[in-house]
C-alpha cells in the first residue's frame, strides 16, 4: 500500500507540475504559492533532485528588493482566482502579490542538502540560496518586529496560511469594509462555499490589500498602518526553525556571519515565544499585539510552535495537548480544538486536519523525544490519504475531503511520511 500511495503522489505533482513551479492543485489556486511551493519541493526531492531544487530557485528568483518573498507569484494569465494582479498592483515585471507567508524555505533547503544524491550540485544551489533566505529572514525582523521584541507579526490573515483560523476573529472583526471595491469571489467555484471563508471575511482581506496598496506596498509602513497585528506562535516556530536551520546551513557552507546573525535570531525568537504560552491550554497562544494581550483562542497555531526548539517541558505538555484533541477527533491534528463552539470541522482552518502541519508538528515532537503521538500523527495522517484521496484538507472526525483535490502539498508530505529513506 505504501508504494502504490508513493506511486499516486508523484504522478499527482508530475500533473501539477507547470516545468518550474507547481500550482497547489488544478483550477482553486493556479499560480505558485510561497510555502506549498516550499513543501511540495520536498516531494520532488525523492524522485526528481534537480526539480526539487528548481521549485525553490523559481520562487527566490522573485524575491522584493527589500528581502520580502511574496505569498502568489502570478507567472501566467489565468481569470480563475481573485484577487488577480489588477487587484494587488505591486508593480513587479512579474505580477506577485504585495504579502508573504510562512518562511519554510531555510528548513527545507537545509534538509535538501542533507538529502541530496548529487551533493555537488546541491551544495551549489544551496550556497546560492543561503543569502535569500537569509535576507527574507532579516526582512521579517526588520519590518514585522519594529520594536524588536523578538516576534514577528502578520499584518493580514492570508499571511499566516490559516486564512480563516479562529485566532483572527476578533482582530479581523476592528477591519473595516467600508469603501472595498465590488469583487467576484472565485474560490467558490471550485470548492464548497462551506468549506470556505466567508464573504464578510472576504470583504476585510480585500480591505486590507487596498489599504496596502495605497501605501505602495511599503513594507517600511505596513506594519503599523495595519490594524490586523497579531504574533502566531506557529508562524514565529517556522520563522525561528528556518533562522536555526540556515545557521546550521551557513556553517557548513563557510558562511560564519549568516551563522551567526541566524543563531542569533533563533535564540531571541525562541526566548521570546515563552510570553505566548498557555497554562490554561497547555499550548501556546496568539498574542494582538494592538491591543497587547493573548488571544485566548486554541488552535493548531499554538501546537505548531513544537517545530521550534521549543524546551522539552513545554513539549511533553503539547504532546499531551494532543493525545487529549485526539480522544476528541478520529484524525489528528485538528486545527481548532473541537470541544469549542466556534470548530467547524469542514470550514478551512476552524477545525479541519491538514496534512502539511501535521507534518511540521510530527517532525519537531521526534525531535523532542515523543514518540508514540508521532506515530499516531503519522498514521492518522496516512489513513486520510486511505480513506479520502489526496484533498487539500479533511473534517478531522469524519474524514470527508473538503477543499480543493488533488493536492500537490499533501502529495508531498505523504511521501514524506512513507517513503523510506525518511527519518524522523
Amino acid at each position: 500500500m505504501s508504494k502504490h500511495l508513493i506511486d499516486q503522489a508523484m504522478q499527482l505533482l508530475r500533473a501539477n507540475d507547470r516545468g518550474t513551479y507547481t500550482v497547489p492543485t488544478y483550477g482553486l489556486y493556479p499560480f505558485q504559492w510561497n510555502w506549498d511551493s516550499v513543501l511540495s519541493a520536498l516531494g520532488f526531492l525523492h524522485f526528481d533532485e534537480d526539480r526539487a531544487w528548481t521549485e525553490i530557485e523559481t520562487l527566490f528568483d522573485n524575491q522584493w528588493e527589500d528581502g520580502m518573498v511574496p505569498h502568489i507569484i502570478f507567472h501566467e494569465h489565468d481569470e480563475g482566482y481573485f484577487p488577480g494582479p489588477d487587484v494587488w498592483r505591486t508593480g513587479r515585471k512579474v505580477p506577485t502579490s504585495g504579502i508573504t507567508q510562512p518562511p519554510v524555505a531555510g528548513f527545507a533547503v537545509r534538509r535538501m542538502l542533507e538529502r541530496a544524491e548529487q551533493r555537488e550540485d546541491a551544495t551549489r544551489r544551496a550556497r546560492a540560496l543561503l543569502p535569500k533566505i537569509h535576507a527574507w529572514h532579516e526582512w521579517f525582523f526588520r519590518c514585522r518586529d519594529p520594536q524588536g521584541t523578538g516576534l514577528v507579526a502578520i499584518i493580514h490573515p492570508w499571511e499566516s496560511g490559516r486564512d480563516n483560523s479562529v485566532d483572527w476573529d476578533a482582530a479581523f472583526g476592528r477591519v473595516p469594509t467600508d469603501g472595498v471595491e465590488a469583487f467576484t469571489r472565485r474560490d467558490t467555484s471550485h470548492a464548497n462555499p462551506d468549506h470556505r471563508p466567508t464573504d464578510e471575511q472576504y470583504k476585510r482581506y480585500i480591505w486590507l490589500v487596498q489599504k496596502f496598496r495605497s501605501l505602495g506596498w511599503d513594507n517600511s509602513k505596513l506594519h503599523d498602518a495595519s490594524p490586523f497585528q497579531l504574533v502566531d506562535p506557529g508562524f514565529n516556530a517556522i520563522l525561528t526553525r528556518s533562522c536555526s536551520d540556515l545557521a546550521e546551513l551557513a556553517d557548513a557552507l563557510g558562511e560564519p556571519e549568516i551563522a551567526a546573525q541566524s543563531r542569533n535570531f533563533a535564540e531571541k525568537s525562541l526566548a521570546a515565544m515563552d510570553t505566548l504560552w498557555s497554562e490554561k491550554w497547555g499550548q501556546y497562544l496568539c498574542r494582538d499585539r494592538a491591543i497587547d494581550e493573548l488571544v485566548d483562542s486554541p488552535s493548531i497555531g499554538g501546537l505548531l510552535a513544537v517545530f521550534a526548539e521549543i524546551p522539552a517541558a513545554r513539549a511533553k505538555v503539547v504532546a499531551k495537548r494532543i493525545a487529549k484533541l485526539g480522544e476528541l477527533a478520529n484524525f489528528l491534528v485538528p486545527s481548532h480544538d473541537p470541544s469549542v463552539p466556534e470548530y467547524d470541522g469542514m470550514r478551512y482552518w476552524r477545525g479541519p486536519a491538514w496534512l502539511i502541519v501535521n507534518y511540521m508538528i510530527a517532525d519537531g515532537l521526534a525531535r523532542a523525544g515523543e514518540t508514540a503521538i508521532v506515530n499516531r500523527i503519522k498514521a492518522d495522517s496516512v489513513k486520510l490519504i486511505e480513506e479520502s484521496g489526496f484533498a487539500e484538507y479533511y473534517d478531522p472526525i469524519t474524514a470527508e475531503p473538503c477543499g480543493g483535490g488533488q493536492f500537490s502539498w499533501t502529495a508531498a508530505m505523504v511521501i514524506e511520511f512513507l517513503d523510506e529513506r525518511v527519518t524522523a
